[in-house]
């Protein structure tokens, strides 16, 4: 799978959330980072192009600060021309159709704000409404929204099990199942291994060997549950 990860963000350097979790994934083969003020400052956006690079990829996902309940203005214009009838949409528009596509918020208030009752009244779901329209019109496949919440706030901890839920929804499949996440995580350890000296490959080769042996037995447990259950 690939993932293009459109990302608009008007002072991208100055961002320490956006260039801690950009940072981590500059080297990926498998995700295209696609920063559109970057390519365009000028605003003179290259359809035939952007259009393309849609076609080469199977997810994507739109990343930016929640500026006003919506997105920079440019990632608005970018919709604008690029998602065009014929293209995006209508009836020779399929395109994009079976894609998957998400959002990547940065939010700088508190993650009870965004609810009912809250200071913001409404919460994440009901303000994305438009993308999750836009996803449906042009045929894609729309994945929960990940949501950062105040990340200058967070504990390195909170920061470090954030960023691999982020390079789950960049590189996971849609299935957030618990053999899901554990085939995904060998796959992460087993590239990994590559870049390492050999004693630090050794362990990580000892720890996907455990996790292998613990799917083992839980799909052990499960064909006992079964039988127990079908008697």
């Amino acid at each position: 799978m690939k993932t293009l990860l459109i990302v608009s963000h008007p002072n991208l350097i100055d961002s320490g959330s956006q260039q801690y979790f950009l940072s981590s994934i500059k080297n990926r083969e498998d995700v295209t980072i696609h920063h559109l003020e970057g390519v365009y400052p000028d605003w003179n956006i290259d359809v035939p192009s952007e259009q393309e690079l849609l076609k080469q990829h199977d997810r994507i996902l739109f990343q930016f600060p929640f500026y006003w309940y919506s997105s920079p203005p440019l990632l608005k214009h970018w919709q604008d021309v690029v998602l065009e009838e014929g293209f995006a949409y209508g009836t020779r528009g399929k395109a994009l159709t079976g894609k998957q596509f998400g959002l990547v918020l940065m939010i700088g208030v508190q993650e009870r704000d965004y609810q009912a009752g809250g200071d913001e009244q409404f919460t994440i779901s009901e303000l994305t409404r438009p993308f999750q329209a836009m996803a449906h019109k042009t045929g894609m496949i729309y994945l929960r929204p990940f949501t950062i919440f105040q990340f200058a706030y967070m504990e390195e901890d909170q920061k470090m099990d954030t960023l691999i839920q982020y390079w789950q929804m960049l590189t996971m499949e849609n299935n957030n199942s618990l053999p899901t996440r554990e085939k995904w995580l060998i796959e992460q350890l087993k590239q990994a291994q590559t870049t390492l000296q050999s004693n630090d490959a050794n362990t990580l080769n000892y720890t996907i060997e455990l996790i292998e042996e613990n799917r083992e037995h839980i799909d052990g447990l499960k064909v006992v549950l079964d039988q127990m259950y079908h008697r």
